[in-house]
C-alpha cells in the first residue's frame, strides 16, 4: 500500500498537464470528443492526424490560446511550468529586428549577455568589465556559449535586419532559435523542420534527444519522430489513441489496432444485419425487453456505420509513354555573380529512373529543377528533351487555386480521370478519396480548406495531368502522415521519371533511387545510394583521423572510384531491367494461354492490343539492357 501511494506520488508530482472530458466543435465538426490527455515531465509526445481533423486545435488548447468546450471539460497545467508554442507560422512585429526578438526575454541570463555583447561591439572598457561581472554572478557563461551554438547552426547572422524583411523559412527560424535559447520546461512544436536544412535537422534532433525537456509537437518527419519521440498520440475521428515507443512502435501497434477495429466493425455488421430484420417486423406493441432491444440496436448501428480509416495505396497507373530520349544535360552552366549554380553537369536520364536532390539552402536546388524543365536559361551548355516528355512540376510557391470553386470542380477542370493499366480509369473522386478528401468534402469550396490541405489539392492538381516525368520542388511540407504515405506509395508505382527536392529524409530513403549531392560552387555530384547511407559516409570522414579532404570536382576524382560508382549503378539498372523483362515475359505467356481458350472478339482485341504494347516494351528493354551489360562489362574489364 505504501509502495503504491509513493508510485502515484511520483505520477502526481511529474504531472504537467491533463486534460479531462475534452470537446471541442467548430459548427457542426466534431474536432474533440469527449478525450482524456496526461502529459508528464520528460515526455516527448508526438500528435499524429490527417490535415484539417484537429491537430493545430488542440496544440492552441494545450498551449492556452484556445479553451475547450462545454462544463465538464477541464484542463489542469502546473503552476511551475513555463509554455513555450512555436506556431507553424510565427508572428512578430514587422519593425522588430532580429536581435530584438531574440533578446527580448525576461531570463536575466540572456539581458546580461545581451549586454556583454553591446559593451563588445562598442569598445567600452568599463562596460566591458561590468557586464562580465555580472556574468560572473549569474553563471551565465556556459549559457552563452549555447546561444552562440543555437544562432551558428540555425544560420542566423544578420542581426540588424527587421523581421519583415526575412522571408518565411527564415522567420521560423528566428522564432526556433528565440525558444531554444529561453530554455524552457515544456515546448509545444508546430512542424518545427520545416525550411531547415537537412544538417539542420539532424542537429535539432540530436538536441532535442538530450534535453531534460518535454515536447509536444506535430511533425511529418518520421526518422525525427523515430529519434526522438517517447509516445505518439493518434488523433481519428475525435478520439486520441496513445501509443508507447516511437514511429515503428507506433506503426506496429496501429495496426494492431485496425485488426481489433475490422474485426468488431465486421461483427457489428453482421449483428446489425440481423438485429434490422428484428426491428421491422416487431410489433407496435413494446415492451420493456423490446424497447432495450432497440437501444442496444441503435449502439450496434453506430458501429456498423463506423468508417474504417484505411491507409493502403493500390493503383496501377499508366502515365504517357517515354520515348528512347528523355532528358539529357549536356555541360550545363549557370551562374549569379561569383555564386556558381552547375558547372559543366552533363547526365541521361533513363526510364523510370527516380532522382532526389540534396543540398543546403541556398545552394541553387529550385535553379537546378527550373534549368532542367527550361524555365531559367543556362549560361552554357544545353538541355535536351525528348519529344514524348509531359512534365508535371510542383514548386513550393505554386499554389494557384480559385479560391470560389469546390474541390472536385478545381480537379475536373483538368480532366475527369486518369488512365490505368488495362484500360481502366481512375475518376477524379476517386483520386481525391485517395487523398484523403471524402465525397463530403469534395464538394467544400476551396476558401474553406485549411493550408495543408490546398497543398494537398495542389499536388493533386498535377497528378491529375497525367504526367510522364514529375518534378516536386518541397511536396512534403505541410503534409500529414497519412497523406505522405499515400503520395509514396503512388511515387513508387509511378512508371514515368521523378525528380524530387525535399527536407524529408525519410521519403528521399523510400522513394528514390540515387541522390544529385549539389556540394556547392557549382559541383553536383550522383551518388548511388540512399540518403541515411550517404550522411553516414559524411559522419565517418569527419571523425576519420586518416580522412584526407575530398576533391570538390568530381572531374578530380579518381578512375577507380567514378568506374565503381558507375559499376554500382549499372548493376542496380541491369537488375531492374531484368525484372521487369521477366514480369513481362510472365504477362505475355500468361495472354498467349488465354488465347487457347477465348471465343468472346472483344476481349481477344484488348488482349492482342496488350500484347502489341508488351512486345514493344520488350524491344525497349532488351536494347537497353544489351547497352548497360556492354557497358558494365567494359568497366570490368
Amino acid at each position: 500500500m505504501q509502495l503504491q501511494r509513493w508510485v502515484y506520488y511520483l505520477r502526481a508530482t511529474m504531472q504537467l498537464l491533463k486534460i479531462t472530458n475534452g470537446n471541442k466543435r467548430y459548427g457542426e465538426k466534431l474536432l474533440l470528443d469527449n478525450i482524456d490527455i496526461t502529459i508528464s515531465k520528460g515526455d516527448k509526445i508526438a500528435l499524429v492526424a490527417k490535415n484539417g481533423s484537429g491537430k493545430t486545435t488542440l496544440m492552441r488548447i494545450i498551449s492556452g490560446e484556445e479553451s475547450l468546450d462545454g462544463e465538464a471539460a477541464k484542463i489542469e497545467i502546473s503552476d511551475k511550468v513555463h509554455r513555450y508554442y512555436l506556431k507553424q507560422v510565427p508572428e512578430f512585429h514587422p519593425t522588430d529586428t532580429v536581435e530584438d526578438v531574440i533578446y527580448n526575454s525576461q531570463n536575466p541570463k540572456i539581458n546580461a549577455i545581451h549586454n556583454y555583447e553591446k559593451a563588445i561591439a562598442s569598445k567600452d572598457e568599463n562596460s566591458i568589465r561590468e557586464t562580465s561581472l555580472v556574468l560572473d554572478d549569474l553563471k551565465a557563461w556556459n549559457f552563452s556559449s549555447r546561444i552562440t551554438e543555437v544562432l551558428d547552426r540555425l544560420n542566423i547572422k544578420d542581426f540588424e535586419r527587421s523581421m519583415d524583411t526575412l522571408s518565411g523559412g527564415q522567420q521560423k527560424r528566428v522564432a526556433l532559435a528565440k525558444l531554444l535559447i529561453e530554455d524552457p520546461q515544456f515546448i509545444i512544436l508546430d512542424e518545427p523542420t520545416n525550411h531547415l536544412d537537412l544538417d539542420m535537422i539532424e542537429w535539432l534532433e540530436e538536441y532535442l534527444q538530450t534535453k531534460s525537456l518535454t515536447l509536444f509537437m506535430v511533425t511529418h518527419d518520421r526518422y525525427f519522430l523515430e529519434n526522438v519521440c517517447t509516445d505518439i498520440m493518434e488523433l481519428e475521428q475525435g478520439q486520441i489513441f496513445r501509443h508507447k515507443g516511437n514511429y515503428s512502435d507506433y506503426l506496429a501497434n496501429k495496426e494492431i489496432r485496425q485488426q481489433v477495429e475490422q474485426s468488431k466493425h465486421d461483427k457489428a455488421k453482421k449483428l446489425y444485419k440481423k438485429e434490422l430484420e428484428w426491428v421491422r417486423r416487431m410489433p407496435k406493441a413494446r415492451g420493456t425487453k423490446a424497447k432495450s432491444r432497440v437501444g442496444a440496436f441503435d449502439d450496434i448501428k453506430k458501429e456498423a456505420k463506423k468508417r474504417i480509416e484505411d491507409d493502403t495505396f493500390s493503383i496501377s497507373l499508366e502515365s504517357s509513354r517515354l520515348g528512347s530520349k528523355i532528358l539529357e544535360a549536356h555541360a550545363l552552366q549557370k551562374s549569379y555573380g561569383d555564386l556558381k549554380i552547375v558547372e559543366n553537369f552533363t547526365y541521361k536520364f533513363k526510364k523510370g529512373e527516380k532522382v532526389g536532390i540534396v543540398g543546403d539552402n541556398g545552394v541553387g536546388k529550385s535553379t537546378f529543377l527550373n534549368l532542367l524543365t527550361k524555365d531559367i536559361r543556362p549560361d552554357g551548355g544545353k538541355i535536351v528533351l525528348g519529344e514524348t516528355v509531359k512534365y508535371g512540376y510542383y514548386t513550393q510557391d505554386g499554389i494557384n487555386l480559385s479560391e470560389d470553386k469546390r474541390v472536385i470542380e478545381v480537379i475536373r477542370d483538368i480532366a475527369d480521370y486518369i488512365p490505368l493499366e488495362k484500360g481502366k480509369k481512375l475518376t477524379a473522386e476517386s483520386l481525391l478519396e485517395t487523398f484523403l478528401f471524402p465525397r463530403s468534402q469534395q464538394q467544400v469550396y476551396v476558401s474553406q480548406l485549411s493550408g495543408g490541405e490546398k497543398r494537398r489539392l495542389y499536388l493533386l492538381t498535377i497528378l491529375m495531368q497525367n504526367p510522364n516525368f514529375l518534378i516536386l520542388d518541397e511536396p512534403t511540407n505541410d503534409l500529414d502522415i497519412l497523406t505522405l504515405n499515400i503520395l509514396e506509395e503512388y511515387l513508387l508505382s509511378f512508371p514515368g521519371c521523378l525528380i524530387v527536392v525535399t527536407h524529408d529524409r525519410y521519403f528521399l530513403d523510400k522513394v528514390v533511387d540515387h541522390l544529385f549531392i549539389l556540394e556547392g560552387n557549382g559541383v553536383i555530384r550522383d551518388y548511388n545510394g540512399f540518403y541515411m547511407e550517404y550522411r553516414a559516409e559524411q559522419r565517418a570522414k569527419v571523425t576519420s583521423p586518416t580522412h584526407e579532404t575530398s576533391p570538390t570536382q568530381p572531374s578530380q576524382s579518381s578512375d577507380s572510384s567514378i568506374d565503381r560508382a558507375k559499376q554500382k549503378q549499372l548493376k542496380n539498372r541491369v537488375n531492374k531491367i531484368e525484372r521487369l523483362l521477366a514480369d513481362l515475359q510472365s504477362r505475355k505467356k500468361e495472354i498467349n494461354e488465354k488465347f487457347l481458350t477465348l471465343s468472346d472478339v472483344d476481349e481477344i482485341t484488348a488482349l492482342s492490343k496488350e500484347l502489341q504494347t508488351i512486345d514493344e516494351e520488350l524491344d525497349t528493354l532488351e536494347d537497353e539492357w544489351m547497352e548497360a551489360s556492354e557497358t558494365l562489362e567494359g568497366i570490368n574489364s
